[in-house]
C-alpha cells in the first residue's frame, strides 16, 4: 500500500518516514508541507541523503488521492481537522497525530486547544489509537487518532490498576517529564538551548491541553461498577535538557492491600500478547534511555505497604511510542498486519 505523510518538516513526521522507508508492507509516496512544498526532503533533513528521495508537495487532495492508500498527518493542532476530512471523502485511511480528533466533545477541545473545534461528524468517527488498549475498535476504523505522548505513558501505567479497581480514582497524580523535542521543531525562547540546559522547569500546570485527553479515556475504560464516576487527574508536565523521552510517575491510593510482586503480576497478564509493553522485575525501575529509538514502553511498579500507596513508573520515546511508531503500529492493526511489522528496532543505547 502507499502512504503520504503530511506536514512534512516536523520532528514527528522525519520519524514517520524513517519508520515507514523500512515497513515490509507500504511504500512512502508522498510528503506534503505547505512550508516547503518544492523542496527535496534531504535539503530540510541532510540524514535522509541518499536514501529517500521525494520532493515535497503542496497539499492536493485530487492527486494525493489517486496516489495513496494511507494518510499520516503529523501536523500541527487545528490543521487537520480541515484536510483530513477531505480524505475522507475519498475512503482513504486516516492517522492523525495531532490533537484535533482526540476529545469527544467540541466544547472541551475548544476550552483546552483554543480553537474552533473539528465537524462533530467526524470526531464520531475517530478512534482512539492507544493500540494495547483499543486495537478491535481500531481494526474497524478507518479514522484512527493518535494518542498524545504524555497520555499513552500514563494510560498504559494507570489502566491496568483502574480496570482492576485497585487504586482511589480520586487520588490519581501524574508526574511527567519530557524531551525538548516534544515541543517540535520550531524555535521559541523557551527550547533555546541556554534557557533549556542544565535546567528543569514546570511548564502548563493545570493548563495542558492532555489532561482532558487522559481524563476522558480513563473514563471510557472504567469497570461497571465505577462507570457513573467522573475521573479527574492531577497532572504536571516538566521540560528537561534531553532530546528524546518521557517519563511519567504516577501516584494513587491503593483500595486494597497489595504487593510489589502481586501487582508485577497483574500487569505482566495484563500486557501479556502486547509486545510493546515491558513489564521489569521487581525492584527495577525504568530509565527513558532504556527505549530510546524504539516503540516500547517500560513499566515499573511498587506497592508501598507503609503508606497504602503505589507508584508507577512508565517510560516511552515520545517520537515513536509517543507518536511516529504508535501511528505505524495503528496502520498495523487496521490492515491486518503483524503488529510489529516496521517496528523492531532495538532500543539505542547509550
Amino acid at each position: 500500500m502507499k502512504t503520504a505523510v503530511v506536514g512534512g518538516t516536523g520532528y514527528g513526521a522525519v520519524e514517520l518516514i524513517r519508520l515507514l522507508d523500512k515497513h515490509p508492507m507500504v511504500q512512502l509516496e508522498s510528503i506534503v508541507s505547505h512550508s516547503q512544498s518544492g523542496t527535496e526532503i534531504h535539503a530540510v533533513y541532510p540524514h535522509l541523503s541518499n536514501i529517500v528521495h521525494l520532493t515535497m508537495d503542496e497539499w492536493n487532495i485530487q492527486n494525493l488521492h489517486q496516489q495513496v492508500d494511507i494518510v499520516f498527518f503529523a501536523t500541527p493542532a487545528g490543521v487537520s481537522k480541515e484536510l483530513l476530512p477531505q480524505c475522507r471523502e475519498y475512503d482513504l485511511q486516516c492517522i492523525d497525530l495531532s490533537g484535533d480528533f482526540r476529545l469527544a466533545s467540541r466544547e472541551i477541545y475548544e476550552t483546552w486547544y483554543g480553537k474552533a473545534a473539528p465537524a462533530t461528524a467526524f470526531l464520531q468517527e475517530a478512534v482512539y489509537g492507544l493500540t494495547e488498549i483499543f486495537a478491535a475498535d481500531i481494526k474497524q476504523s478507518r479514522l484512527i487518532s493518535n494518542p498524545g505522548c504524555y497520555p499513552t505513558a500514563a494510560l498504559l501505567g494507570l489502566i491496568p490498576l483502574v480496570k482492576n479497581r485497585l487504586i482511589d480514582l480520586g487520588s490519581i497524580i501524574i508526574d511527567g517529564k519530557t524531551g525538548v523535542s516534544g515541543a517540535g521543531r520550531s524555535v521559541s525562547l523557551g527550547t533555546h538551548f541556554s534557557e533549556v540546559n542544565e535546567n528543569v522547569k514546570a511548564y502548563k500546570i493545570g493548563s495542558h491541553q492532555h489532561i482532558p485527553e487522559i481524563e476522558q479515556y480513563i473514563n471510557a475504560v472504567l469497570p461497571e461498577a465505577d462507570a457513573e464516576k467522573d475521573v479527574k487527574v492531577t497532572f504536571s508536565a516538566h521540560l528537561l535538557p534531553m532530546t528524546r523521552g518521557i517519563m511519567c510517575t504516577m501516584y494513587a491510593d491503593l483500595t486494597a492491600p497489595v504487593t510489589t510482586a502481586e501487582l508485577g503480576r497483574l500487569y505482566a497478564q495484563f500486557y501479556d500478547g502486547h509486545p510493546f509493553v515491558r513489564v521489569r522485575p521487581e525492584g527495577i525501575l525504568p530509565a527513558t534511555k532504556e527505549v530510546c529509538g524504539s516503540n516500547y514502553c517500560d513499566i515499573g511498579i511498587h506497592a508501598d505497604e507503609r503508606t497504602g500507596r503505589v507508584t508507577i513508573v512508565s517510560v516511552i520515546d515520545n517520537l515513536v511510542k509517543g507518536a511516529a511508531g504508535q501511528a505505524v503500529q495503528n496502520m498495523n492493526v487496521v490492515n491486518g498486519w503483524d503488529v510489529t511489522a516496521g517496528l523492531t528496532d532495538i532500543p539505542l543505547y547509550p
